[in-house]
């Protein structure tokens, strides 16, 4: 039996600078990882059937499911006759921008690629992961990272200042595509990436606060207040900083002391049905 954890990750920044011919965004971002995991188990089969097992029944288990996907592509990939069974503890909320299927696709390419005894380099993997996922080679490798293309040009950053994150996703869901597709690129809109990337190699948290930005978040904040009232409730509350992760519908904020995310989480906690406090990780 193999084990992995699949950390969330969020957006410290967000940039969509043009329509790509393939239909894609050209994105430009800053990602890093938080200790809000998914764990995995991996079991080889007698068979050759791939099995996704997860307690909550609103979690896909057939090839709806990232995690299957990923096992799919390995599988016919690597020629492999073996089937495999898929265990998903699942704690990160879904459809929140906090790539919880990315992350356990995942972590199933490096759980098959150990499970199999494979031994691909990470490198590798990426490149077939993002067939299936923009965000998949980021979460193989879970560092803190500017990404740019369609998510799979990959330049490592250091590990961001120490901090607290409350994590808070309304309840409701949103479809990325959609929010892609109403996104107005005539409209200017200032996203601090490079303000962000000077931050974290200066390891200077409060101009990492400062920076912290996402060019999706007006569009789906026009479409869910909600969102936009979460973001304005965390500052008032004593957030340094706070932004939509992704698409949303999630929002976080970060605080230096434990006692100030306690007083974020309390202000949120009424109005959403899943908080977290967390650590920042990279």
């Amino acid at each position: 039996m193999i084990y992995e954890t699949a950390p969330a990750k969020i957006n410290l920044t967000l940039d969509t600078l043009f329509k790509r011919d393939d239909g894609f965004h050209e994105v430009e971002m800053i990602m890093t990882t938080i200790d809000l995991n998914d764990r995995l188990t991996f079991e080889l089969r007698k068979d050759n059937k791939i099995v996704v097992d997860v307690e909550q029944s609103y979690v896909p288990t057939d090839n709806k499911n990232l995690a299957y996907k990923a096992a799919e592509l390995m599988k016919q990939n690597y020629h492999l006759k073996q089937g495999v069974t898929i265990t998903i503890d699942k704690n990160i909320p879904v459809s929140a921008g906090l790539a919880g299927g990315s992350t356990d696709a995942a972590a199933t390419m490096r759980g098959l690629n150990r499970l199999y005894k494979l031994n691909r380099p990470l490198d590798e993997l990426c490149e077939l992961g993002i067939q299936i996922g923009t965000d998949i080679p980021f979460c193989i490798y879970g560092k803190t990272a500017l990404c740019k293309g369609k998510g799979e040009i990959i330049e490592f950053l250091n590990k961001p200042p120490s901090a607290w994150v409350v994590v808070a996703k309304p309840d409701l869901g949103i479809s990325s595509p959609d929010i892609f597709k109403r996104l107005d690129l005539s409209q200017s809109f200032k996203v601090n990436t490079y303000d962000c990337e000077k931050a974290i190699k200066l390891g200077d948290y409060e101009q990492l606060c400062q920076s912290l930005s996402n060019r999706l978040e007006p569009v789906s904040g026009n479409l869910h207040a909600e969102i936009l009232k979460i973001k304005a409730n965390m500052l008032e509350n004593g957030a340094d900083g706070a932004v939509m992760s992704g698409s949303g519908p999630t929002v976080y904020g970060l605080t230096k002391k434990e006692r100030q995310a306690r007083h974020v989480y309390n202000a949120v906690n009424g109005c959403c049905n899943e908080v977290h406090i967390v650590r920042l990780l990279g």
